[in-house]
Order: C-alpha cells, then sequence, then structure tokens
C-alpha cells in the first residue's frame, strides 16, 4: 500500500508547481483523498484533469493504491 507521503512525492514529481494536500479519509492507510491545484489544469476539463492525477500513478492504481478520491482547481 501506498503512503499519504508517497502519493505526495508521486504527485508532486507529475505537478511540480501544483499545491497538493493529501489525506487518509479513513485513518486506514488504504482510503485517501488529495486536491491537487495546477497551472497544468488551466484550460483542462475537469475530468480530464482527473485522469491526469490518476495517471501519475499508472498501474498502482487498483493496487498499491486503493482509493483515491481526487479534486482538481487551478490556482486562484
Amino acid at each position: 500500500m501506498m503512503t499519504a507521503e508517497e502519493i505526495e512525492k508521486t504527485l508532486r514529481t507529475a505537478f511540480p508547481d501544483a499545491e497538493i494536500v493529501v489525506e487518509d479519509l479513513a485513518g486506514d492507510g488504504d482510503h485517501f483523498a488529495c486536491e491537487v491545484v495546477s497551472e497544468t489544469f488551466r484550460g483542462v476539463p475537469r475530468v480530464k484533469q482527473h485522469k491526469l492525477v490518476y495517471e501519475a500513478f499508472g498501474d498502482r492504481v487498483g493496487t498499491e493504491l486503493h482509493a483515491l478520491a481526487v479534486k482538481t482547481r487551478i490556482p486562484g
């Protein structure tokens, strides 16, 4: 399983300019939420923004990363 720190590190690699917050929702290290605020998302539809976040994890989604609720937005 991935830790909150590993999730943040993965997101920071994919979105170096981003403000990132990762939260362990249930305290079980298995259900997380993240908010990614990045210029990368400017002009990009929300569904595509979320897809970009999930793509940062590659094949780890559903294996090492069980559940991740994603919120994205642009700065400002």
